[in-house]
This record gives structure tokens, sequence and C-alpha cells, in this order.
């Protein structure tokens, strides 16, 4: 028998700061296609120093904050004629005679309070809980010229009053990105590069992420390097995702045990759209699996197209696995598809738009072939913020209904149903951790959930959101033993 909690105090110091913060940033977007957009702004350059130049650039847009703040180009406030705000003084330290060198100083902080009375439907050892999570960051830009780029991020980020702390949840005061980066023309293209602790992520961020969505962002150690040339755009990278520990303050590491390494090619304006497709080899130590373990190397191959075109919007992505854990092969796929139209004329302009998902499983345990699809980076909260199922094992199909009864107040609501790619094979939750008890039991249903969110971005340095989902469990899945699932999220971001 389960037995109900009531709603525990310790949330209440801190829940406070959910109404005091907010943020600007409300979501990722297409991820890969704001690096690109991004890092040309290291190349940017300020302001021009005659009168006449000054009054010509006086169409100059004030920056805005970004998602990923090493994005940001604040060089434009070199021009007098940019509106001004408290604190600019600190956003644009001018170093020298070239507006283009400056140091800019930056923060976030995101606060968030989550309820959630069935983790892993009930079967795992967490229980029904309630707590608020804090995410704080401070960083410093520094632009040398138009070609250098010097980035450097803390964060703390601490849950207050949950039960069951993991890696996504605590990662007290240490280094989140520490990178140099360096622009220049060659040839007729641009070669651009960043080495160090960064962050990076690829289009939906399905398979590779930041991870926005826990407290807790993934970032990588490694080499990036890409040279865009007309409509194209090559990238290599090689890295060691960071290990986030909570012994002591500053205490992250390169993962000795994991690396993901790739290239990757992009071509804009192909059709109505835009096509990317990569390789990647991930490379992990002591895997395990329920019928297979030891080294895991995942040779990856994904292919994404996506495009708006009339009113209609679309972004497909597919991905194949090969290559083994151990000694057992690996034969994985996945798929997803996103797609909706926008009524661009009617009051509150409403999308309709369907989502479609699919991810393989193991359907025959003991053969030697592990078919359970790894998701590797996902970001946490493709599917929903609540994060009841993760990207293994499933099919998922989600009509939703997007308007905006305001200009800076978005509502989503939307109905899941998913299904279990084969039975053979777990539920799986995020983190591909496994709904105890589901493997080989249970029918393929696995149930449906509702979702409501709504986005209000106050101005342009607070947002603030809700969201609710109820998830409605299948029979044969509720027999053995799980129960229905509700989650209601409130955050509050604050940029600056």
């Amino acid at each position: 028998m389960t037995v109900r909690r009531p709603m525990k105090r310790s949330w209440r110091g801190a829940l406070p700061c959910v109404v005091l913060a907010g943020g600007a940033a409300l979501h990722a977007g297409s991820a890969v296609g704001a690096d690109a957009a991004a890092d040309a702004n290291v190349s940017a350059a300020g302001a021009a120093a005659s009168p006449a130049a000054a009054a010509a650039a006086c169409t100059a847009k004030r920056p805005t904050v970004s998602f990923n703040r090493w994005q940001e180009d604040w060089s434009a406030l070199a021009n007098p004629c940019v509106p001004r705000k408290p604190f600019d003084a600190l956003k644009y330290i001018r170093l020298g005679d070239d507006p283009s060198t400056y140091l800019s100083l930056g923060a976030n902080l995101r606060e968030r309070f989550e309820l959630n009375n069935a983790p892993l439907f009930g079967l795992g050892a967490a229980h029904d809980d309630n707590y608020v999570i804090q995410r704080a960051n401070v960083h410093a830009d520094l632009r040398y010229r138009g070609h250098f780029q010097a980035f450097v991020q803390f964060v703390d980020a601490r849950p207050f009053g949950k039960d069951t702390v993991g890696p996504v949840d605590k990662d007290q005061l240490d280094l989140e990105q520490a990178f140099v980066a360096y622009v220049d023309q060659l040839g007729p293209g641009t070669f651009k590069t960043r080495i160090g602790r960064q962050e990076m992520a690829f289009d939906l961020q399905r398979f590779v992420s930041v991870r926005d969505g826990p407290n807790v962002r993934q970032a990588y150690d490694g080499l990036w390097t890409d040279y865009e040339i007309g409509k194209w755009r090559l990238i290599g990278y090689v890295t060691r995702p960071v290990q986030y520990r909570n012994a002591a303050v500053f205490d992250d590491v390169s993962n000795r045990h994991l690396r993901f390494d790739g290239v990757r090619v992009e071509r804009t304006g192909t059709g109505p759209g835009d096509l990317s497709a990569y390789w990647s080899r991930y490379t992990r130590d002591n895997a395990r699996y329920p019928d297979a373990s030891g080294t895991e190397r995942r040779d990856v191959f994904d292919m994404r197209y996506a495009g708006k075109t009339d009113g209609f919007d679309w972004d497909v992505e597919a991905m194949l696995q090969t290559g083994h854990v151990g000694q057992d092969t690996v034969g994985a796929w996945a798929f997803g598809a996103l797609g909706g139209y926008t009524f661009a004329k009617t009051a509150g302009t409403p999308r309709i738009g369907i989502q479609v998902d699919g991810a393989s499983g193991d359907a025959h345990p003991g053969d030697r072939r592990v078919g359970t699809f790894n998701p590797m980076f996902p970001n946490g909260y493709y599917f929903t913020l609540a994060g009841y199922t993760g990207y293994s094992n499933l099919i998922h199909v989600k009509p939703s209904l997007t308007f905006k009864p305001a200009s800076s107040v978005t509502v989503l609501t939307a109905v899941g149903f998913q299904w279990r790619q084969t039975t053979a094979d777990a539920i799986y939750g995020q983190g591909m951790s496994a709904v105890p008890g589901t493997a080989g039991k249970g029918g393929a249903w696995t149930g449906m959930y509702a979702q409501a969110r709504v986005d209000w971005l106050v101005n342009a340095n607070v947002a603030l959101a809700l969201e609710a989902v109820h998830f409605q469990l299948g029979s044969s899945i509720r027999a053995l033993g799980a129960r229905n699932a509700d989650y209601l999220g409130m955050e509050a971001k604050f940029g600056w």
C-alpha cells in the first residue's frame, strides 16, 4: 500500500526566489542552428568610429539574453544610439581603442518548484516528493579584435527538500564552461574553433543536448572545429563529457570512462528546409544492460531535415546505432518527427501539431545482440518536463494545440499516447533508468498523458512557466504494481 505523505515544508525557504527570479530563454530551439548563427558573433565588429558611420549604424539593435550566453555579442553597446539599461557598464567594458575588444559580465538564475507523486510510476525506490531546484550561473566573456574569445562560466546547482538527489540534481560551486575560441577567414570560407569545457547541442536536442531540463546541464571537455562556406558547414568534434561530482567545490572532471567524437555536415536552403547529417562514436567503459555488459562502443549515424513554408513547419530526424557492448553486437534505431500548421491570420495565431517518435528495444534478450536504443545525451524535457519516460523502447504519438492569448504568453495543450516497441524490454525513464519489473511483463500499451503548459515572457530578462502533466497507465502495467502519475512544475528564470 502506498502511503501518501503531506507536502513538505522544506522547500518554502527557497520558494520566494521562484517569485523573484526569471529568465529570458524559454526553450533551446534548434541548438546547432543557434550555434551556427551565434558563432559568427565572435567576429562581429563594434560600432563605427566616425560620426557619419555612427549615424548609419543606428539601425543596430540592442543584444538580447540568449539560451547559450557565450553566443551574445555586446559590442553593439559601443554605438551611442543603442538604448541603455542599468548596469550596461558591466555588459560592455571596452578595452582599448578597438570597439570589438571588450569584456562582458552576466548572470542567470533559475528556480523551479516540482511536485511529482510517482517517479518511475511508483515502482522504484523514489517516492512522491515536492521540492525546489535552483541553478545559478555567473560568467565573463572576453573578446579581442573580433577574432578571439575567452569565456568562463561558473555554476551552483542545488535542490531544496528533495529526498532522492542524483548527479543531475546537484553540482555545488564549479566550473560550467571555460574555453577559448578563434574565428577568421580561411580562403573563401570562415574557420572557427573552440577548445576547453563547453556546451554543445544538435538540432532539437533529442540525442545530443545541454540537458537544460534537469538542474545540472551537460558540458563537454573537448575540441570543436568547423568551416563554413556558402550554404555548407563542416564540423568536427573530439570530447569527453564532464563527470559531475559533489564531494567538494570545483571537483567536476572529464569523464575518463566516456568519449563522444564525430563529424557533421549541414546545408541550409535545401529546398524549403535545412539538411544535416553526422557520424559519431560513443564509447563508454563498464556499460551494463539486462543481458550485456562491458565496453560499449556505438557508431551513430544521424540525418535530419527541418523547415517551414506557407504556414507549415516540420522537423524529422532518424538515427541508426551499430557497434558492440562487450562481446554482444548492437543494432538499434530511433526516429522523431514534429509537424504542424500555424494559422497566422487567426487571433492567437493557433498552431495544430503532431509529434511521432520511436526507439527500438531489445526484442530478443539473450541472443547476443543489444537492441535497446541509447539516447546518449537527451535534453530531459523533449516529451514533457515531468520526464516520466525516456527515449528507449517506445512508440510515442502526441497531437497538440499551441496558441498565444497575448504576444508574450504561449499556451500549449497536448495529449500523448505511448507504447513499448517490444514488451521483451522494459519501460525506460530518464537516463535509461528501467522501470523495475516491466521487462518481459505487461502489454505493449504503456498509457497516455495530458499536458498543459503556459510560458510568459515578462520582459527581456524575466520569464515564468507553469506545466502540469497527468500520466494514465495501461491496466497491464498497473497490474505490476505501478500507478498513475501527476506532475506540477512552476518555473522562474532571470537572465542578465
